[in-house]
């Protein structure tokens, strides 16, 4: 019994009514508890924009048509779930809502499927801060980026706005969050249908896959379950500089498993071997010697790649592309995707290569001109270029000539004869040599005239005693001059006396007696040597001597009439 006090000296008891007085309270003027819960309804009208619905209260509750869905089929009549979302607005009437009654219903089914670990099937909508919004049937769930795959992926596009099955990993019903994985899913249907593939998996199978992803060296293929590569040489017979050009991550390709590591589970595909291979007749379809047309597909330093049909290329090399047009880029000759005439100079079929040539396809300029102007020949030119090895004369718009330095003068070294000429100069010279085949035209400056000195050698040969004429004299020897023929006699070749080998006992002008040691009419060079005259002086007398022993005449007397001879 509980007491209420009043304002009064007395003290007066009043008995307190029950607790089911509050709930009497409660039924007649409030919502009974019903307030945030699912009910079921009756409609017992419709409208043009609301379905009025009894729900049991002391008034009806109305709802907007619009949450029934577009042209929604309703009648009086009809049971419904509905959501009492307040007991009572400004106008006494029950606010209901049918959608939140639905969402109602996905919560509880969504709870079911998280403790019984079911998965549900959503569509990825849209895209919030660290992952992505997912409609579970009414009831939007949260997709962490980690969670969309279970490899990263770069375009998230092919999988939104299509239904796919998730995995629920948190509700939190108080604040309407829901957290799903769509990796869970992946990761467990992938291990059941990776076991089965591999236990079936073989080399030379022939499998459909989905393009997964790609990149620079091939594409990933979603063999269901497993993942292959498919690199970009295997893709086609061709060449493909990108598997971009060819493939698209999501389309559908057939390949065939060329190798399997059981021991890492790595899957190496291919789609060119589903074709015929191109150089399995390569030829007999390219002879050499034959001139095809074909197209550019790629330049490189070392020369260009042409596509003759589809899967078989061949090189171009540098060398081959133009007649006159020397240490210039291969781009600068042809471009990509230029059609170009080529003949075929070698076919390697084992080792799949074809060897090229543009400039063949053209007439040689080199044997035109040496057809016009045959060995032998005088021509006139313009010097381009001076090298330390030579001159470099234009012949033509196309075609240069060299003259070495050996062949500038007889009389002159080459280092001292090109100094008497100039870039841009006009000279005359004669064609000495041709090799067409190595693009060389040999010319000669000194051949124009007769080689003096050369005809001066032609009355000299090798042990022939000849008197020279001392010129000068330096620390190496003496240069000497026979009949325009200059010549030098080393310090070693002056004398047997060490003495007399000094090359200060000689002035200019002074007459000396040498044998011929050597003769190089090649290079217009005489060899000569005192000292092997006196040598075989001696040797002379001695076998005088010899042979006249007893003519009274001794050893020393002989000699000394030979060195007399010589001095």
């Amino acid at each position: 019994m509980k007491y209420i006090y009043f304002m009064t000296n007395t003290e007066i008891k009043i008995p307190e009514m029950t607790e089911n007085f509050e709930a009497l309270l409660n039924e007649q003027f409030g919502d009974n508890g019903i307030t945030g819960s699912v009910v079921k309804g009756t409609i017992i009208r419709l409208t043009p924009d609301f379905a009025i619905v009894d729900v049991g209260l002391k008034s009806e509750g109305r709802i907007p048509l619009r949450e029934f869905g577009q042209n929604p089929e309703l009648k009086v009549g009809d049971k419904i779930e509905v959501y009492v979302d307040r007991y009572e607005d400004k106008d006494g009437n029950i606010v209901l809502s049918r959608e939140k009654a639905r969402r109602e219903e996905v919560w509880i089914d969504l709870e079911k499927c998280l403790n019984s670990g079911e998965r549900v099937n959503g569509v990825i909508f849209g895209r919030v801060k660290g992952g992505f919004t997912v409609d579970l049937n009414g009831a939007i769930a949260f997709l962490p980026g980690s969670q969309i795959d279970i490899r990263p992926i770069r375009d998230i596009t092919p999988l939104m706005g299509i239904s796919q099955p998730f995995q629920i990993l948190k509700m939190d019903k108080v604040r309407g969050n829901i957290v799903v994985s769509r990796r869970v899913v992946l990761e467990e249907t992938r291990a059941e249908a990776r076991a089965e593939l591999i236990n079936d998996l073989k080399e030379g199978s022939v499998l459909e896959g989905v393009v997964k992803n790609i990149t620079d060296y091939g594409a990933f293929i979603d063999l269901g379950g497993v993942d292959g590569l498919l690199h970009v040489t295997d893709i086609s017979w061709k060449r493909i500089n990108h598997p971009a050009e060819v493939l698209s991550v999501g389309q559908t390709v057939k390949v065939q498993v060329i190798k399997f590591n059981e021991d890492n589970q790595r899957i190496s595909l291919g789609m060119k071997q589903l074709e015929s291979d191109p150089w399995a007749h390569v030829a007999d379809k390219f002879k050499v010697g034959e001139i095809y047309k074909g197209k550019v597909t790629n330049i490189t330093d070392y020369g260009a790649f042409v596509e003759l049909e589809d899967g078989i290329e061949g090189l171009v090399h540098v060398s081959e592309m133009s007649w006159t047009r020397k240490n210039v880029h291969p781009g600068k000759i042809v471009s990509t995707s230029q059609e170009v005439e080529v003949k075929v100079l070698e076919v390697d079929a084992e080792k799949r290569r074809i060897s090229l040539g543009i400039k063949q396809c053209t007439p040689n300029p080199w044997a035109a001109y040496v057809e016009e102007h045959p060995v032998g020949s005088v021509i006139e030119g313009k010097i381009k270029n001076i090298t330390e090895f030579g001159l470099f004369v234009g012949l033509s718009d196309e075609i240069d000539g060299m003259i070495h330095l050996s062949d500038i003068s007889w009389d002159k070294s080459g280092e001292e004869a090109v100094k008497d000429y100039t870039k841009g100069q006009e000279i005359q010279a004669k064609i000495i040599d041709v090799d067409v085949e190595k693009e060389r035209i040999s010319l000669g400056i000194k051949q124009l005239t007769e080689n003096e000195f050369a005809s001066a050698l032609n009355e000299v040969k090798k042990g022939d005693v000849v008197k020279v004429t001392v010129v000068s004299t330096d620390d190496k020897g003496v240069s000497v001059e026979m009949n325009g023929i200059n010549a030098t006699i080393k310090k070693a070749d002056l004398s047997k006396d060490k003495a007399a080998q000094n090359p200060d006992n000689y002035k200019a002008g002074d007459v000396l007696e040498a044998k011929v040691t050597s003769v190089d009419r090649k290079n217009n060079k005489l060899g000569l040597s005192v000292k092997a005259l006196e040598i075989e002086e001696e040797k002379k007398a001695l076998e005088e001597y010899t042979n006249n022993s007893t003519g009274g005449s001794s050893l020393g007397e002989v000699l000394g009439e030979a060195l007399k001879k010589n001095a």
